[in-house]
């Protein structure tokens, strides 16, 4: 069958060049045809949780309430797959009364397992809802429609958001915005599987957004790149109109050992706020996930295609880089979990690596034996879980290092690693479903760079770990306390300095910059050059009205000092230097859509 598509290939394209265009195709149907073989063997497969919702963090507090991790959730690597979490909640409420949940915590396990009712033993833990719309939409209370035979499962959902913002800006002496700012998206999202064999995952908005200033500022700042977003339009300063879509098919290869996805989404490394791995800051990318489980190890493979920087260019093509990512997860103890990554981004004219297919092989010696041109990066991480009601973690990500010049203590430039370190008090203070999280992260200068700017550690011109990039301490904490079934309240407290370049200079915190142009060889220390400094505060309440539906009402200030002229601060007024506060009040809507979160930088 292979050689009739290459057969077929070559004569619709004898008459002219072999374009990349044509090559895409060519591979595509490659991929198609393996999919197929894959599906003849297939067995049951999962979709998988979205990220960014509340059902993780409670699978992270029910995992440490417990008093043991489990096998199977791993939740350092995510997203996680929705039968693995409907497994391990059924255990967790089948125990509730031994491990001393509260009514609360039951409430949002009926809730959860709800949601994903077609991962319980008889495929049918949806319920049903009292009042369904004409008998055919919302017959279940989560999902708009729902279909499910013996071959065949689907939801589809509506996603809707709507939200109104008022800024307050210090520079303009506490004026008000003269018109509030607007933010909508409107969408949909479907999942299903076909034969038990082949599981789909789709998620499509449009968005017209008008974030904060400091938003503007960051997306001026930053290459022209707004947060988590890719190509997009602004017919007016501060307004931002953009798709955004995800999608994905999984299938498990072998019976509970072995999955595979191939999509375009995200994924997320760690069990922090933030990530030295891998966060989901960045625009969508395309990726292929290989997931392997046995006894307590879990083994991921991500296979990622990245957009490298860009400025100023619209309706032509860009270019590629790639990056292959390794993390493996192993349950030491019952309270232990310890972890080892490693990653690469290298560039070629938009054509992979083939070495770096190898799922199990150290990247350095693969760098090596093609000349050394690629970023590599090492990290290990680590969770530690005690009493029930602690949990400690952290990560420690290498990018290059030179221990004689380390232990010499003179600044080398090239000592380049990040750190971090957090924990997590759930029930806290003994009360019932308080948890707290406090959060230190600090990356070396120079960090996440390399020698050109293709390589560097970042996609659409966005970090593909922490917000901040390089040069920076920073500290983060979280209050979330659910006082009612339906009621949550957040609380977010951020405080970080890093440096800040003056002229030419390159003293380390701007990972879009080649490490070549360094202006720094020895001094090179916590934090270069001139010292910008943040604080922000943000209290959100959200009230869930039915399954996934949410009002919202939150109020930000963020306060940002910059030595005066390093660089302009973009406000919704103007352009200034030094000091810059805001002060936003926000009210919104969403339904099955997560809240969008400005709190990162």
């Amino acid at each position: 069958m292979l050689n009739l598509v290459n057969k077929y290939i070559f004569v619709a394209i004898y008459h002219g060049n072999l374009t990349k265009t044509k090559l895409m195709y060519k591979k595509a149907i490659y991929l198609l045809l393996i999919t197929i073989a894959f599906t003849q063997t297939a067995f049951s497969q999962s979709t998988y949780l979205p990220l960014n919702t509340q059902d993780n963090d409670l699978l992270d507090r029910l995992e440490t309430r417990s008093g043991r991790l489990s096998d199977s959730l791993f939740l350092v690597a995510k997203p996680i797959s929705r039968e693995k979490a409907v497994d391990f909640l059924l255990q967790q409420q089948e125990d509730a009364r031994y491990t001393g949940l509260s009514s609360i915590d039951r409430y949002n396990i009926r809730l959860m397992i709800s949601e994903n009712g077609e991962w319980t033993p008889d495929g049918n833990g949806a319920i049903s809802s009292r009042h369904s719309w004409f008998n055919t939409f919302y017959t279940k209370q989560a999902d708009f429609a729902y279909v499910k035979t013996k071959d065949f499962f689907l939801v589809v959902n509506p996603v809707l958001s709507g939200q109104v913002l008022v800024e307050q800006d210090d520079p303009a002496k506490m004026k008000v915005a003269s018109n509030p700012m607007l933010t909508n998206s409107h969408g949909a999202e479907a999942r299903g599987w076909i034969a038990k064999k082949i599981g789909f995952y789709t998620y499509f908005t449009d968005n017209q957004e008008t974030p904060p200033s400091y938003v503007n500022s960051w997306t001026n700042k930053k290459l022209q790149a707004l947060p988590g977003a890719d190509w997009y339009t602004s017919s007016k300063p501060g307004y931002y109109d953009y798709l955004q879509a995800s999608g994905y098919f999984t299938v498990d290869a072998v019976k509970k050992y072995l999955n595979i996805s191939f999509g375009y989404g995200k994924n997320f490394l760690g069990d922090g706020i933030s990530s030295m791995e891998l966060t989901d800051f960045s625009a969508n990318m395309p990726f292929l996930r290989l997931i392997t489980r046995i006894w307590k190890i879990d083994y991921e493979n991500l296979y990622l295609e990245l957009t490298p920087q860009y400025s100023g260019i619209h309706d032509q093509l860009l270019n590629h880089k790639y990056a292959t990512m390794h993390h493996l997860s192993y349950n030491a103890t019952k309270w232990l979990n310890i972890g080892f990554f490693e990653a690469t981004v290298f560039d070629r004219p938009n054509s992979y690596e083939l070495g770096y297919l190898n799922p199990i092989i150290l990247y350095r010696a693969v760098d090596r034996n093609v000349g050394d041109p690629d970023k590599e990066l090492l990290g290990f991480d680590w969770k530690i879980i005690a009493a029930k009601h602690l949990q400690f973690y952290g990560q420690f990500m290498l990018n290059e290092f030179t221990s004689k010049e380390f232990f010499a203590n003179h600044g080398y430039w090239a000592n380049k690693w990040g750190l971090q370190l957090g924990g997590k008090y759930f029930d806290a203070l003994t009360v019932k479903n308080l948890d707290l999280q406090a959060e230190l992260n600090m990356v070396r200068p120079y960090t996440y760079t390399a020698m050109d700017t293709l390589a560097n550690y970042t996609n659409y011109n966005q970090p593909l770990a922490d917000p901040l990039g390089s040069d920076f301490i920073q500290f983060i904490g979280t209050a979330k306390y659910q006082p009612i079934k339906n009621l949550y309240l957040t609380l977010l407290g951020m405080y970080y300095v890093q440096g800040s370049d003056t002229g030419s200079s390159n003293l380390g915190n701007d990972i879009f910059k080649p490490y070549l142009t360094k202006s720094l060889q020895y001094g090179s220390h916590f934090v270069n050059g001139p010292r910008n400094t943040c604080e922000l505060i943000n209290f959100t309440v959200s009230y869930q009205l039915r399954q996934n539906l949410f009002i919202d009402l939150g109020a930000t200030h963020r306060r940002y000092v910059g030595q005066a002229g390093t660089f302009p601060v973009y406000t919704t007024f103007g352009t200034v230097n030094g000091s810059n506060s805001t002060t936003d009040v926000m009210f919104g809507i969403r339904l099955n859509a997560p809240l969008r979160n400005y709190n990162s930088f």
